[in-house]
């Protein structure tokens, strides 16, 4: 499978900025998504962040989802519209989270979890029965992929027992789909079913935002 210089440049970059955060503490913590810095005025940290992950394994997961959607969006919505999804996604993942979690001193996020799925998302939108790898094992369609992982991202949000950035993927999935959908309005028409069942779990996030049960 070829890979678009775009895609390679973001893996590359990436890949540079958290060997580089993962090797110099003072560096990652001068980058990373921190609430309260935020809060300061260091807005800059919700671009810087997306390019910062926890460990290899963070990283890996998520170049290999782009890898395997990164090209085939981009063929589909060309190179600027692509690398507006991409860092749309990500800004607005992180400005989801600033806004859930601005009261909560000392929380820190890192990754392009954001961005991936708004990559991730408006590929799903574009052919909702193509088959997604679960693990990169399990076969699943993607529409059923794209509810159930909003269902699950809730859960999370709601138990608050892992490390991982809920609510970052649910607001790059959401401007993901709000992009591609502005791109091509048809799709709206044709996935009219998918689009009102994804809305179930979003819709359900903000009621509980919103009754601070999050």
């Amino acid at each position: 499978m070829d890979i678009s210089p775009v895609v390679l440049a973001i893996m590359a970059i990436t890949g540079i900025v958290t060997y580089k955060g993962l090797n110099d503490f003072n560096f990652f913590y001068k980058y990373c998504f921190d609430i309260d810095a935020v809060r300061a005025g260091e807005k800059q940290r919700i671009l810087t962040s997306g390019f910062l992950h926890v460990d290899w394994m963070h990283f890996i997961f998520n170049m290999m989802t782009l890898y395997f959607f990164g090209d085939y969006l981009m063929q589909n919505v060309g190179v600027v519209f692509f690398i507006l999804i991409y860092f749309v996604s990500m800004i607005v993942g992180n400005l989801i989270t600033y806004q859930m979690y601005q009261h909560k001193a000392g929380y820190r996020a890192v990754g392009a979890s954001g961005a991936i799925m708004g990559v991730l998302y408006a590929s799903i939108m574009i052919n909702p029965d193509m088959m997604l790898g679960i693990f990169f094992i399990i076969p699943i369609p993607s529409y059923l992929f794209a509810i159930l992982y909003l269902l699950y991202s809730v859960y999370g949000m709601r138990q608050q027992n892992d490390n991982i950035g809920h609510s970052a993927h649910i607001g790059g999935a959401i401007a993901g789909l709000l992009l591609i959908l502005l791109k091509f309005p048809i799709l709206i028409q044709q996935n009219l079913l998918l689009i009102g069942l994804m809305l179930v779990p979003i819709i359900l996030l903000f009621i509980l935002f919103k009754k601070g049960k999050l």
